[in-house]
Order: structure tokens, then C-alpha cells, then sequence
């Protein structure tokens, strides 16, 4: 559906984002990352700047967060890839895979603890050092 003429605004091509941190992790290597997110249990780190450290305020109540992360080691120019289950081509609009044109990653984490200008948390499947672009309280919703 269209927009109205009353909602239609130019739309920027580029947008540009503030790297908060780092984020420590076991995985060295590409080829040491998990394939998946569902049950890993490695312990990561997320390293604030101190600048950003007081945005933290509150998070050790919360049980899960939203991680954003910029992949900077991806691929940019692929838009269709095989699936790795049935090797089927398809879009990665339509995958998990990091190669995209913006390589933002999102995985809702379990946090283990908030201390100073860091968040323990389970189960990201980046390189260490990959640069953290934000990180928001996780929303659950039931699907059923």
C-alpha cells in the first residue's frame, strides 16, 4: 500500500550509527563461531564505552536483552545465498546468514550480571572485539 501524501517525507540512503562498545567473546576465528544462537551457552561480554556506562542504569532487573551488533567481518554484496539446511537459494532478507547489505546482527540474550560498564550475557554467536551498536530491554510476546 502506498503512503498518504499527509506521511510521504524523504527517506535518507545512508543513516549513520554510534558504535556504544565491544563485545568479548570465546570465538577467535570466523569458523569458531556457532551456526546458531539456540544453545549456546557461551559467556560474552558487553563492553561499554564510559561514556555510554550510566545508559546501563536498571538493567541488572531485567532477565533478557535485545543485542545489536554490526558484523564487521561479513560480506556486503550478496543478496541470495543457500540455505544451509536443504541448500535451496534464497534471499538473505530470508536467512540469519551475517552477508547482507547491512550486517546488523539481533539475538535476545540472557543477561548474567551488569557491573560497572559491563553486561554478562549468554549465547552470542560473534568474533570478539565485534562492535555493539545497542542494547534494549527483551519484550516477550506470546505468538499463540
Amino acid at each position: 500500500m502506498p503512503p498518504s501524501e499527509n506521511t510521504h517525507r524523504d527517506v535518507p540512503r545512508t543513516v549513520e550509527c554510534t558504535v556504544i562498545g565491544t563485545i568479548r567473546t570465546p570465538y577467535k576465528r570466523l569458523s569458531d563461531c556457532p551456526k546458531t544462537v539456540h544453545d549456546n551457552p557461551a559467556l560474552c561480554t558487553l563492553v561499554l564505552d564510559h561514556a555510554f556506562a550510566d545508559g546501563l542504569f536498571g538493567l541488572e532487573h531485567e532477565s533478557h536483552v535485545l543485542v545489536l551488533y554490526w558484523l564487521d567481518q561479513a560480506r556486503r554484496d550478496w543478496l541470495r545465498r543457500p540455505a544451509r539446511s536443504d541448500r535451496e537459494e534464497l534471499g538473505v532478507f530470508a536467512l540469519r546468514t551475517p552477508n547482507r547489505p547491512n550486517p546488523i546482527a539481533a539475538t535476545v540474550a540472557p543477561v548474567v550480571r551488569v557491573e560497572g560498564n559491563c553486561v554478562e550475557v549468554r549465547g552470542l554467536d560473534c568474533l570478539d572485539g565485534t562492535p555493539l551498536l545497542d542494547i534494549k530491554r527483551a519484550i516477550f510476546f506470546d505468538a499463540g
